[in-house]
């Protein structure tokens, strides 16, 4: 069952970082033209069931669901809140239950970000993390501060992103036509003190009304008039030589141009899971001057 509990930890901040934030502004330099680009903060809910699972996984079924939200605008930055809930049944036939919860806070320069999840199982608290990462100066280097699960300093490298910084340059190069996108990544998972490289892999654009492949969702027509792409991120263990390694897991969704995620998949090799949008709200941005920073 260890490898089976091993997903509950499953890094869904990249995942939530790729599904949505609210941009509006650019990223500067030669990209700025086509970074413009407006994506809406929305709470969306995801059924989430066991895609397959080998016979050494230890899961034999699992299903659940996943609430995802993001809110924010430029002037406070983008926040983004999860909740991932499962029922794992291992091959003997025992239950047990999941639940991962997670918030994140970026500022709209990608200089700050902050992160804090809680993992429980059968309604017992099992692990904590707590931190927040800074770009420290005019060096660009990326300072760490974690205070759980136990308090500690770390310097990173400077080039790793930031989530929302990913996702933002994921739709640009999109935008691009661009097929392949490699960069390291930071998001506070696991306990706060790794940088994944990541390998994104971008499809063919998919022109609006296409609805191929995608169960109908009443409160997702909006999504009708939107363009999308079908993108797959694999994720490499620090200092992993990627021409020889299994990436950790690799993350596959496809992704519109405002920002919504649908048709998910993360898969662990040994087994994989699904998430199959059920519903979804667009909510408002609102105002800077109505805005408040979280806590």
């Amino acid at each position: 069952m260890a490898e089976a509990m091993t997903w509950c930890r499953m890094r869904w901040r990249p995942l939530m970082a790729a599904m949505a934030l609210f941009a509006g502004g650019s990223t500067g330099g030669a990209a700025a033209a086509e970074a413009e680009v407006v994506l809406v903060p929305h709470r969306a809910v995801y059924d989430i069931v066991l895609q397959r699972a080998q016979g050494g996984s230890g899961i034999a079924d699992m299903s659940g669901r996943m609430v995802y939200e993001l809110t924010g605008n430029p002037c406070v930055g983008y926040s983004q809140n999860m909740r991932f809930v499962t029922n794992v049944v291992n091959q003997e036939g025992v239950t047990s239950l999941t639940d991962l919860r997670t918030t994140s806070w970026e500022d709209a320069a990608s200089r700050a970000f902050r992160f804090n999840s809680s993992q429980y199982k059968d309604r017992k608290l099992t692990e904590t993390t707590v931190g927040d990462a800074s770009r420290a100066d005019g060096s660009g280097r990326l300072k760490v501060a974690l205070t759980r699960p136990t308090r500690k300093q770390l310097d990173l490298q400077p080039q790793a992103m930031f989530p929302i910084q990913h996702s933002r340059e994921l739709v640009i190069r999109a935008q691009r036509g661009e097929r392949l996108f490699t960069a390291d990544l930071y998001d506070g998972s696991e306990k706060g003190d790794k940088v994944y490289t990541t390998v994104s892999f971008l499809g063919n654009k998919r022109a609006p009304g296409n609805v191929e492949g995608l169960d109908e969702v009443e409160s997702a027509k909006p999504l009708l008039s939107v363009p999308s792409w079908p993108v797959s991120i694999s994720y490499y263990e620090p200092s992993t030589n990627r021409q020889d390694a299994v990436p950790t897991y690799e993350l596959s969704f496809l992704y519109y141009a405002n920002g919504v995620s649908r048709r998910l998949m993360i898969d662990y090799g040994s087994f994989a899971v699904r998430g199959v949008l059920k519903e979804i709200a667009f909510l408002d941005g609102g105002k800077c001057e109505d805005a408040a920073k979280p806590r």
